[in-house]
């Protein structure tokens, strides 16, 4: 701490310096012509001889990464957003102010250099200056061996440092946002509109989690921050948006991991006259899109395994996945006693007021995901743990619902809605009791949602896919925190 003190305190007295010799340390502007890539791309093909014959003038910016000083010269690194490259500083060649002003200057510094191309003795395309100006005085160093920002947590606190350091951090990133773009582009194509909805709920719904809570003063109200848009987006479905998706930012007030953020980022759609069976095969579309243009086909690496997207992907049962995949026996499958004393076995905690289906859920979390390497749907899953999917029509204990697993963790959750509003109502009322039970992340009643669905919502599926593992999956992120720009940290 001491040492980075003297450090701020040199670059402080440099900015004094600077701005007795009239300098303005934060400009308004910098008139840039040209990118790093582009200049790459303009120049980089051409030989010495080339660029020395015709040479051309461009005006470049960028923040000094690298400088190797030799007293009256100097080289020097700059990046823009789109890379680095090398220029020359010589005495002779810029005025006597603007090379005292240089001196002045640190690595970290934003700069803009106005000159030619040349190729050093060693090859390398650098631009020669024939003017600079100081555009943003940096008062805090970079990073010692600034291309080696390591520790964990400091990026994370500090991700405007550690994209500047880090070039792969920027490009995870970069993919993030054309992985996003790609699934615009996919469903806009497919027919969906994309929406909006609340964030600010009266009534959190859409999934069995807990929620934030807050309060709004003018309208004098408890309000939540959303955990899922599906009510919402469901409640489009009624008024005739028959295919609807929001890329949407959800809350939800639990713990933090290496697969779980506070806030995170859904996929979220709904397709009328459309069942779960139609969605698994959209699935294997949208992900064969993405993989085929952000990725370059169908395989990837991911934490050392090699996963195959190409279709057609395994379906297996829960309760068949659970007996093959977990070893689970049939009395702890039908059995609610046999499968609470299996969880303990497990260390798993059951409490009283779990049901049979939610202690599966449990053991199927513990023994089966971490299994499920290449895509599989996992099928037919226990009313209990469903409130919003419908029955299947042979056995009204399972819903119609899947869950989509690749690389060990759970991707997405799709199911043929229930529109029956007797049916929802009744699933409600059993998550109320539960939420007097002390379970926390129980559905409320939604009386305003009842009465949409008494307007007749037809047959629809719906799914929501995390957006943020799914990102993970395509950049080899072992992290939920290495694709979210600023996860959320304790505080310092």
């Amino acid at each position: 701490m001491e040492k980075m003190s003297q450090v701020i305190e040199e670059r402080i007295n440099k900015a004094k310096k600077l701005k007795e010799l009239g300098v303005n340390l934060y400009p308004a502007g910098c008139h840039t012509d040209i990118t790093v890539s582009e200049a790459i791309k303009n120049f980089g093909h051409m030989d010495a001889e080339a660029l020395e014959r015709k040479p051309q003038t461009v005006s470049l910016g960028g923040r000094m990464v690298a400088l190797r000083n030799f007293g009256k010269a100097s080289f020097i690194h700059i990046q823009d957003r789109t890379g680095r490259i090398q220029a020359y500083i010589r005495k002779d060649k810029v005025s006597e102010a603007k090379f005292e002003t240089f001196k002045l200057m640190d690595i970290g510094d934003f700069i803009g250099i106005k000159g030619t191309f040349f190729r050093t003795r060693t090859g390398e395309l650098t631009l020669l200056a024939e003017d600079l100006i100081l555009v943003t005085k940096a008062l805090r160093p970079l990073p010692e061996k600034w291309h080696g920002l390591t520790d964990v947590e400091t990026r994370y606190r500090q991700r405007y440092v550690d994209l500047i350091v880090n070039r792969q951090v920027k490009d995870v990133f970069v993919k993030r946002s054309h992985i996003i773009q790609t699934v615009r582009d996919f469903f806009s194509r497919k027919d969906f509109l994309e929406v909006e909805t609340p964030m600010m709920q009266p009534i959190p719904g859409g999934a069995t989690a807990k929620p934030f809570k807050t309060y709004h003063n003018a309208l004098g109200m408890n309000l939540y921050l959303r955990v899922a848009p599906e009510l919402y987006l469901k409640r489009l479905v009624v008024g005739g948006m028959e295919r609807v998706f929001e890329i949407n930012r959800n809350f939800r007030n639990e713990g933090i991991s290496i697969k779980h953020n506070p806030e995170f980022t859904m996929l979220e759609f709904y397709m009328a006259y459309a069942t779960y069976e139609d969605l698994m095969a959209l699935n294997e579309e949208l992900f064969t899109e993405v993989l085929q243009r952000d990725c370059g086909g169908s395989i990837i690496k991911y934490q050392g395994e090699t996963i195959d997207f190409t279709p057609p992907w395994s379906r297996i049962t829960f309760f068949d996945a659970l007996a093959d995949m977990g070893g689970v026996t049939e009395a702890v499958l039908h059995d609610k006693i046999s499968a609470a004393d299996f969880a303990m076995e497990c260390q798993l905690n059951p409490t009283e007021r779990d049901s049979h289906g939610q202690i599966l859920a449990k053991i199927f979390d513990h023994l089966v995901e971490p299994k499920l390497i290449k895509p599989t749907f996992i099928m037919g899953y226990p009313t209990e743990v469903s409130p919003l999917s419908r029955r299947n029509d042979e056995d009204p204990n399972i819903t119609d619902r899947f869950e989509l697993f690749i690389g060990g963790r759970e991707i997405a959750n799709g199911f043929t809605e229930l529109n029956d509003p007797v049916d929802q109502r009744e699933r409600f009322e059993r998550q109320v009791a539960l939420r007097e039970a002390g379970d926390e992340e129980a559905l409320f009643m939604d009386e305003d949602y009842l009465r949409a669905l008494e307007y007749g919502m037809p047959p629809t599926a719906g799914e929501g896919i995390g957006i943020d593992r799914v990102v993970m999956l395509l950049t080899d992120s072992p992290s939920i925190r290495d694709v979210i720009l600023f996860p959320q940290m304790r505080s310092e």
